[in-house]
């Protein structure tokens, strides 16, 4: 027997329809280029979102042809997500930090047909233009009076491509299952994998994104999504606010301007914010500085990568602001585990609530996660046992986008992450370290992030990085990589009796070495595969 119940697409047009009509006086704000405080508010968005459509089809974009990005998180960004999509077509944002051959790659392997860029990356453009055979014409995010000089070909700039385009337009019905966004991995190993998200997939992440034990989002909400739209689409903001009528505040180019970030939160009463560990080691710099308060800043969201116990408690204890741990990866749309307390652990004594609070977080409903050993066996929710993380849901890749060669899925239908993790008996999930990073000394795994986030919580340590070099008698040992704060003089000795009684003793390196950069990858983490060539020729004593 069936329910009788009415069975409404999910899609993203919606949420467009939706957030309009209940929402439609709900603000956004944005830096850009061409306008350093642009205000206007959803309604407004969607009117041009139409004209948007409108200009899209006359340039002939059909049903599953990929629009490319290359854009900041502002005004003109989120009226593409959302005419690109509902129109039928795909909003492939691309990342602008990677390197221009992978740039080039994931252009051609998606067969962009028309690329929609901000000033600041037209010259990573130019210098592709001959390489770029499926791209039939370029769209500068500006308008006519501050259209940079470019030797791009069939260019225009944004306002006059939408402008004398009626401001309606009639949403096609699609299926849920069309595919709405692209977004491409960073390619640290190989070249990038494309993720297809669907409007399916899409609605529910976005639903989940806004549950209170996960971002808690509603109509309250003030958000400043640090976190990129041109990366696995802002961990959905863009569409959870809409569908919750929250204000969105978008700083442009200025997501790692400590000084701006301030500005923002304070005159737009921001009260929550999602971002990586190192922007907010920009804005909390800023704030030691000048002494500048965030009073409005309730709650930020930290994902991808560790977030150190000393970002945590500077947050909480300076400035009031509660700190939550989020995992996800490109392939899980992305969000998969959100750090929110049960109830009653918010009165644990403080070591055992900061051991809770360092940890990932619980699944959230619609992600089924397991930990799986080496031999595949399924791992007990212990807090012990250890495992590759591996997760199926209706926001999570089934394959990559025409790469059909790679199986992306287990025997029993889960995705492999890579990243190694152990649940605790609450359901409490804690990444250990990257299957492609762990250490193994003398038979004995030592995760090189344990070791990185207690390096980082001595003050004088602006970034940390660990990663297994060879021995003669342990087969690996971690090396510590340490940038130091500006005016310090720490020393080996020092840091390294620091970390004792801070991580098992004989995960202590014996060497930690002081460099004045750390690379970092596209996404802004932690690059080990560069750091192990950097130091292919180190040998342990």
């Amino acid at each position: 027997m069936r329910g009788q119940m009415m069975n409404l697409p999910l899609t993203i047009t919606s949420i467009m329809s939706f957030a309009e009509q209940a929402h439609g006086d709900s603000e956004i704000v944005s830096i850009t280029a061409d306008n350093p405080s642009h205000r206007y508010t959803y309604t407004e968005a969607f009117r041009r979102a139409r004209q948007l459509a409108n200009a899209l089809a006359e340039k002939g974009v059909q049903e599953g042809d990929r629009i490319a990005t290359l854009a900041w998180n502002d005004y003109r960004h989120f009226e593409l997500y959302y005419a690109i999509s509902c129109s039928g077509a795909v909003c492939h944002t691309i990342n602008p930090r990677l390197f221009p051959e992978q740039v080039e790659y994931i252009v051609n392997h998606a067969e962009d047909k028309l690329v929609f860029v901000d000033p600041d990356f037209v010259p990573l453009l130019e210098s592709l233009i001959e390489k770029l055979p499926t791209v039939e014409a370029y769209v500068v995010l500006t308008d006519a009076s501050n259209m940079p000089d470019c030797s791009l070909p069939n260019v225009v700039d944004y306002e006059r491509f939408i402008a004398g385009h009626a401001d309606t337009y009639s949403w096609p019905d699609l299926d849920e299952n069309t595919a709405s966004s692209l977004c491409y991995t960073s390619g640290t190993t190989g070249n990038p994998k494309g993720v297809l998200y669907s409007h399916r997939s899409t609605v529910l992440h976005s639903y989940g994104v806004a549950l209170p034990d996960a971002m808690s989002i509603s109509a309250e909400s003030k958000i400043l999504p640090i976190v990129p739209m041109f990366h696995v689409n802002a961990w959905g903001l863009p569409y959870s606010a809409p569908m919750m009528g929250a204000k969105l505040v978008f700083p442009g180019s200025k997501m790692g301007d400590g000084a701006t970030l301030q500005r923002l939160i304070e005159e737009e009463q921001v009260n929550m914010s999602a971002g990586v560990p190192t922007v907010w080691l920009a804005l909390l710099g800023y704030l030691r500085e000048s002494g500048k308060s965030i009073d409005s800043l309730k709650r930020v969201v930290v994902g991808g990568a560790a977030c150190p116990l000393s970002i945590m408690e500077e947050f909480s204890d300076k400035h009031g602001v509660y700190t939550h741990h989020a995992w996800g990866m490109t392939e899980t749309g992305p969000l998969g585990v959100f750090n929110a307390l049960k109830p009653g652990m918010a009165d644990l004594p403080k070591e055992q609530l900061d051991a809770i609070k360092l940890k990932q977080g619980r699944p959230i409903f619609g992600i089924d996660l397991r930990i799986v050993d080496d031999e595949g066996q399924v791992q007990p929710w212990d807090g012990a046992s250890t495992g590759e993380v591996r997760v199926r849901g209706n926001w999570v890749a089934s394959g990559y986008f025409r790469r059909d060669e790679v199986d992306a899925l287990d025997a029993n239908g889960y995705f492999g992450t890579g990243d190694v993790a152990c649940m605790d008996e609450r359901g409490y999930m804690r990444i250990t370290d990257r299957t492609k990073d762990v250490i193994k000394s003398g038979g004995e795994w030592i995760s090189s992030i344990d070791l990185e986030n207690a390096a980082v919580g001595h003050p004088a340590v602006a970034e940390a990085a660990v990663i297994g070099v060879p021995h003669p008698k342990w087969t690996e040992r971690p090396l510590l990589i340490i940038i130091r704060e500006p005016g310090t003089d720490l020393e080996k000795e020092e840091i390294l009796a620091y970390l004792e009684g801070k991580v098992a003793r004989w995960w202590i390196p014996e060497d930690a070495v002081f460099v004045e950069e750390i690379p970092h990858t596209a996404t802004g983490k932690i690059s080990k595969k560069d750091l192990r060539a950097q130091f292919s020729d180190y040998q342990a004593e």
